[in-house]
C-alpha cells in the first residue's frame, strides 16, 4: 500500500505552528508556499475564493476577446486548426456558409462566457477521477471536497496565462490566428502554424508551462491531505494527464 503514515502528523505539527490561515493567505501561499495552503485544506475545504477570482478574470478575458477580436473572427479561427470540418464548410453554397459561421459565432460566444459553470463540472470531474484513483488504487485517506478545494486552488496559477493574454489583446495584438484556446506562447503548440499537423499541435499543447505547474501543486497538494506517498501522487496525477493528452492527440488525428 503506498501510503505515508506520517503525513497526518506532519500535517497536524505544520496546522499548529502556522495556525489557522486565513482566505487570502491561503491564495498567496498557493503561489510561495503551496504547502501551507494545502494543509490548512484540510481543516477548511472552502473553495469559493479561488473559484470566484478564476471566474471574474476568465469572463474578463471573454470580454477582452469579444471587444478586440470578436467571436465572428475567434471561431473561423479555431474552424481553421480543423481541416476536415474547414473543408466541408467551404464547400458550402455562400448562403449556407455565411449561416454556419454566424452560428458558429453564437454558440462559441456562448459557450465562452459559460465557461466559469463549464470548468466547475470539470473541476468535479476530475476530483471525482482522482479521488477513485486514489481512494482505491493507494487507499488514500481524504475527502471528496479536500481533494475538490485542492483542485480548485491548484489552478490559479493558469491566470497568470490568462492574464498575459489580456494584456497581450490590450496591447493590440493581431486577431488573425489568435486561439481562443491557446492565446499566449506558453507552450510548443503555439507556434505550429494553423495550416501546419493538428496531431502534433494537439501533441505539444499540453506541454504548457502553466499547466505543467498547476500538475505539481495537485501532485504535492495531495500528499498534503492525504497519506499517499509523493511519488505515488505524481504518477497518478501525470499518468492521467497524459491520458487526456493522448485522447486529444486521437480526437486531433480523426478530425485533421
Amino acid at each position: 500500500m503506498a501510503t505515508n503514515p506520517s503525513a497526518p502528523l506532519q500535517a497536524q505539527q505544520l496546522s499548529q505552528e502556522t495556525g489557522p490561515l486565513s482566505e487570502g493567505q491561503r491564495l498567496i501561499n498557493t503561489f510561495f508556499a503551496p504547502g501551507k495552503t494545502c494543509t490548512d485544506l484540510r481543516r477548511n475545504a472552502s473553495w469559493w475564493a479561488p473559484f470566484l477570482i478564476i471566474a471574474i478574470v476568465s469572463l474578463l478575458f471573454v470580454y477582452v476577446v469579444d471587444q478586440k477580436v470578436g467571436f465572428q473572427k475567434v471561431s473561423e479561427n479555431l474552424i481553421q486548426l480543423q481541416p476536415k470540418q474547414a473543408d466541408r464548410i467551404d464547400r458550402l453554397p455562400a448562403d449556407q456558409r455565411q449561416k454556419v459561421m454566424q452560428q458558429q459565432a453564437t454558440v462559441t460566444r456562448i459557450i465562452s462566457y459559460a465557461a466559469p459553470v463549464i470548468v466547475l463540472g470539470v473541476y468535479a470531474i476530475f476530483t471525482a477521477v482522482l479521488f477513485a484513483t486514489l481512494k482505491f488504487g493507494a487507499s488514500a485517506d481524504l475527502k471528496y471536497k479536500t481533494l475538490f478545494a485542492l483542485i480548485v486552488y491548484t489552478r490559479l496559477p493558469q491566470l497568470l496565462a490568462t492574464l498575459l493574454a489580456i494584456v497581450s489583446l490590450l496591447a493590440g495584438v493581431s486577431g488573425d490566428g489568435f486561439n481562443i484556446q491557446n492565446p499566449v506562447a506558453t507552450n510548443p503548440g503555439y507556434f505550429i502554424d494553423p495550416s501546419g499537423s493538428a496531431v502534433l499541435r494537439a501533441l505539444l499543447t499540453p506541454l504548457d508551462v502553466f499547466t505543467i505547474w498547476t500538475l505539481i501543486l495537485t501532485a504535492i497538494g495531495i500528499t498534503c491531505i492525504s497519506k499517499v506517498k509523493r511519488n505515488t501522487a505524481f504518477a497518478v496525477v501525470f499518468g492521467w494527464f497524459a491520458v487526456v493528452a493522448l485522447v486529444r492527440v486521437a480526437l486531433a488525428a480523426a478530425t485533421s
